[in-house]
């Protein structure tokens, strides 16, 4: 399969996707363009809705870009009794893997050391042999290996660079892994596909009414100026760690409260860790992961309650710190900050509840309806987004007139899917055929699936993007073409921070490439030069705020300097009250009813005019 037909996301299908929510009344618009608000627009328009979607930033730019990029049932559930919740996940786990998109998931293996003598590996070994038979989902295999047990001498030749004294034995299991915001951006494009009208960069300002009942959404073009109303017969908010802010918002009763949990990841260079496997560590208050990641490892995540911004949560010398320290328990070499390449957090949605401790939150979702015509959804976790965006549309099929079918998104492979096992398969014909080595083809097909004829179509017609882009060499310069003719990137920070990785993969964090990048999307995007110096300027200024956010000692002092970065577009702001740029909202939504009063300078852009 190759990927024609499959819906693009460049500046005309924006424009056209905003003029059509403006022109007609939906079945339903979705706030936010999260993990959640994508599977619920895939969910909705594959049970033949008519729907739009809107984010006041660039897809996945919360949470869902912040991940610990893994797909997983989580093994510490267990401890807590909830087998159900492990079970969904797993199910959902093996869904991923084997069915809709086995191109941007993929199994990874995790050494779980142990530290105690006779009692802790029986322990153990029964909870990740319930894992593995939990795992089991109907009418599939669990898509990955069982787990073994490994006496120390076994695990060290895995993982040379634990620390002998450190553990007595270990057990081995398996798990998965995801690109978080390619899945998000490529969920959209599938849900494009079926006829979803998608949009970044359209922030929500107020809601419609008709007296109690919500009606509809104002929206502002934040890339054009100018606000236009969105009618539809039901709205799904899908805003995760803003959700109380929206209840408030629209006059709800407290159905929902969500609290704000932050976690901090660090990225180093594969060399640094010798090890052939994932591993996994206990901590005080949760677990640790070390993940392969390409030739870098991950390392996260922190736990602890965040107040402060939660657009841009930042990350502070402490928790730099708590991580290293923690990692450093088990390897013979320790880490210091100087093998640190990329640092990024973000923020969990949990449910509150009476606990003190936000590790110890409930990451099952709840769905209300706080005011009629209004859907609400929050908690949950990245793996199980499927099941939520389920569970929303459902409470949108009651609220309508229609009968409405029920969901088929268990079946629907996602946009690169069909085909990618074939065009693995023969990746060695498609490597001589394109003229590239077989690990770039690899690569590609690992990041696009079978859409990866798009991209070799770019370099056949001009062959100077087949060249790594500078100073990033794992990514080609027609991925950066790509992203912002086919992938809905408006900005420069778009392409280096979600569409790739760029911004936490290098030391220069994504610094050394910037121009280049810009320069590359000028041409899809219609910039002049002075956009370009523009982007890079706005590009710079972020990386220099979060470097120096995360040499600080505290949260409060972390969140100050970090917030000192402007926005490339500046973000609508309540009737009367301007705030500063950096004080916008990353989940397609604004405090206040109007923006009126606020001075919009928006990118000039071959785009929708208003």
């Amino acid at each position: 399969m190759t990927g024609r037909g499959i819906a693009r996301l460049g500046p005309e299908e924006r424009a056209a996707a905003l003029a059509t929510m403006e022109a007609r009344e939906l079945d339903v618009v979705v706030v936010g363009g999260g993990v959640v608000g994508a599977g619920i627009a895939l969910d909705a328009a594959t049970r033949g809705l008519d729907v739009g979607l809107v984010e006041a930033r660039d897809f996945a730019s919360g949470t869902s870009s912040r991940s610990s990029k893994l797909i997983h049932g989580g093994l510490r559930y267990l401890e807590q009794l909830n087998f159900e919740l492990v079970r969904e996940a797993l199910q959902e786990r093996a869904l991923l893997l084997q069915r809709i998109a086995p191109h941007l998931v993929r199994p990874v293996p995790f050494l779980f050391p142990m530290t105690h003598f006779a009692w802790e590996r029986p322990y153990v070994g029964a909870g990740v042999a319930l894992y593995d038979t939990l795992g089991f989902a109907s009418g599939l295999t669990r898509g990955v290996p069982g787990h073994r047990h490994l006496s120390r001498s076994r695990a060290l030749r895995l993982a040379p660079a634990l620390k002998r004294s450190s553990f007595t034995g270990a057990v081995q299991y398996w798990d998965a892994q995801v690109d978080d915001a390619r899945y998000v951006m490529t969920m959209l494009r599938t849900a494009a596909t079926y006829g979803a009208h998608v949009a970044p960069r359209a922030q929500v300002v107020g809601f419609l009414r008709e007296g109690e009942r919500v009606t509809g959404v104002r929206v502002c073009d934040l890339e054009n100026g100018g606000e236009f109303d969105v009618r539809a017969q039901q709205v799904v908010n899908a805003t995760g760690v803003w959700s109380d802010d929206i209840q408030e918002l629209v006059g709800g009763r407290g159905q929902i409260h969500v609290r704000a949990s932050k976690g901090v990841h660090l990225l180093v260079p594969r060399d640094r860790i010798h090890s052939l496997t994932g591993i996994i560590l206990r901590t005080e208050k949760s677990v640790l992961f070390v993940i392969p990641w390409g030739r870098h490892w991950i390392i996260g995540t922190t736990d602890t309650e965040w107040t402060l911004d939660k657009a841009h949560p930042a990350a502070s010398r402490v928790d730099i710190d708590y991580l290293l320290d923690h990692v450093n328990a088990v390897l013979s070499v320790p880490l210091t900050r100087d093998d640190v390449e990329g640092v990024y957090a973000g923020l969990r949605p949990l449910l509150s509840g009476e606990s003190e401790e936000t590790s110890k939150l409930s990451r099952e979702h709840v769905v209300a309806h706080p005011v009629p015509g209004l859907v609400m959804i929050a908690g949950g976790k990245y793996t199980t987004y499927r099941v939520m965006a389920k569970d929303a549309v459902d409470a949108v099929a009651h609220g309508l007139d229609q009968r409405v079918p029920r969901s088929c998104t268990d079946r629907i492979p996602l946009a690169g899917a069909e085909g990618y096992q074939a065009l693995w398969n023969a990746r060695h014909r498609l490597a001589h055929t394109s003229g590239l080595h077989v690990a770039r083809i690899e690569h590609l097909l690992q990041r696009y699936g079978s859409l990866i004829d798009e991209v070799l179509e770019l370099i056949e017609h001009d062959r100077s993007l087949a060249r790594p882009l500078g100073g990033a060499d794992d990514y080609l310069r027609a991925e950066i073409v790509y992203a912002a003719t086919h992938e809905g990137a408006r900005h420069l920070n778009d392409v280096l921070t979600r569409r790739t990785h760029i911004s936490i993969e290098t030391f220069h964090r994504g610094l050394g490439s910037a121009h280049e990048a810009a320069e590359l999307m000028a041409g899809p995007l219609g910039w002049d030069g002075e956009q370009v110096k523009r982007e890079v300027e706005y590009f710079t200024k972020r990386v220099e705020a979060e470097r120096l956010s995360q040499e600080q000692d505290t949260d409060q002092e972390a969140d100050a300097i970090r917030l000192g970065a402007p926005e490339i577009v500046p973000v609508a702001a309540p009737e009367d009250q301007p705030v500063p740029a950096t004080e916008g909202r990353s989940d397609g939504t604004a405090e206040g009813r109007s923006v009126a009063g606020t001075e919009h300078q928006p990118v000039v852009t071959p785009d929708r005019q208003s």
